[in-house]
């Protein structure tokens, strides 16, 4: 009698425990849903002055939690939740790479979104170089281990570029196998690393091996602060535009209306497809967002894909919400509505 009351005890306990650990220990994927809607007077001044209109240009996120297997299964029935790998989230970088990517983006979206903010504005600047943004770096080049993703790349031998074209030319310029060294910043502090050349398998010129990009900052007369903190990715561009602009011409473009929106911004004004925006029109729904700006991207050569603004009205047609969808391809698209919108 006792070995079967001990053996129900065991079995209960075991129970317990798997339970327990179903709903603790996180497994290897991520549960995206609805993330916060941010308004961006709290985020964004311009020359020390916050703005004090009413309405608010609020920027939308997706919200990224590790899931336990409750989780994982809770976000299958859920609407506006998906489940997805570490690869598919991550793309095989670690969480530090990973983390100084996004940042890199949300770092590049502000210096885009002030740039166009002031040309729309009439207002003077310079873009100013910085060196080269490091994407990632082949597995088989004499830097991997030395220079990481996330860090700037400012000079080769001791020469400094305008951008990174320039950069490229002259890596290209020398010899497979012929050592170089490299000046970058990491984490805000000057290194060097000395490596031989390779031969990239793109062109067959020599290279160090890294992906790359243009890392820029604008320079201006009008002072553009932001404090955001723990958000990442680039797709507050347009958002971020609209709000520095509202503030440089001192004019009330939201008419006390609450309004919300997602987008990259590209240096020609273009507004840009994002991830994730069934996602983003949740969360501004449920904020009491009255309009929404949706990326209108030209899916004509994708016929089995959805355009950002038909992805957006289908989600809000399944929220039943009063909020608006307002599809922009360009900001100025955005500005035009704003001028006419009563």
């Amino acid at each position: 009698m006792k070995n079967k009351v001990s053996i129900k005890r065991l079995l209960l306990l075991l129970g317990v425990l798997i339970l327990a650990a179903c709903a603790i220990v996180p497994t290897p994927y991520y549960v995206e849903g609805p993330g916060a809607t941010i308004d961006l007077k709290e985020l964004i001044t311009v020359n020390d002055k916050k703005d004090s209109s009413s309405g608010s240009f609020s920027l939308t996120s997706v919200g990224i939690r590790q899931a336990t297997v409750f989780r994982a299964l809770q976000a299958k029935m859920t609407p506006f939740e998906d489940l997805v790998s570490e690869e598919e989230l991550m793309g095989g970088a670690t969480d530090e790479e990973y983390d100084r990517i996004q940042n890199f983006y949300m770092e590049s979206s502000q210096n885009i979104a002030i740039e166009q903010a002031l040309k729309l504005a009439g207002k003077e600047y310079q873009m100013v170089y910085k060196g080269v943004y490091v994407l990632g770096v082949e597995k088989n080049s004499a830097f991997y281990g030395k220079i990481g993703i996330g860090d700037t790349v400012t000079k080769a031998d001791g020469h400094t570029f305008k951008n990174s074209e320039a950069f490229m030319k002259y890596v290209q310029g020398q010899k497979v196998g012929q050592e170089m060294e490299i000046t970058y910043l990491q984490k805000g502090k000057e290194k060097t690393a000395t490596g031989k050349l390779m031969k990239l398998p793109s062109n067959g010129k020599p290279g160090i091996g890294i992906t790359l990009t243009d890392h820029t900052e604008v320079s201006s007369d009008q002072k553009v602060n932001f404090d955001v903190e723990n958000i990442g990715g680039p797709s507050a561009g347009l958002m971020f535009t609209l709000e520095i602009y509202e503030q440089l011409v001192d004019q009330d473009l939201r008419k006390g209306k609450e309004i919300a929106g997602t987008g990259t911004i590209s240096s020609d004004g273009e507004v840009g497809r994002i991830g994730g925006i069934d996602k983003k029109v949740a969360s501004a729904s449920k904020s009491g967002a009255e309009i929404f700006f949706a990326p209108d991207d030209d899916v004509s050569d994708q016929p089995k894909l959805k355009s950002n603004y038909q992805e957006a009205k289908a989600a809000a047609k399944k929220l039943d919400t009063k909020m608006k969808i307002v599809p922009v391809k360009t900001v100025q698209d955005a500005l035009d509505y704003l001028q006419k919108m009563k």
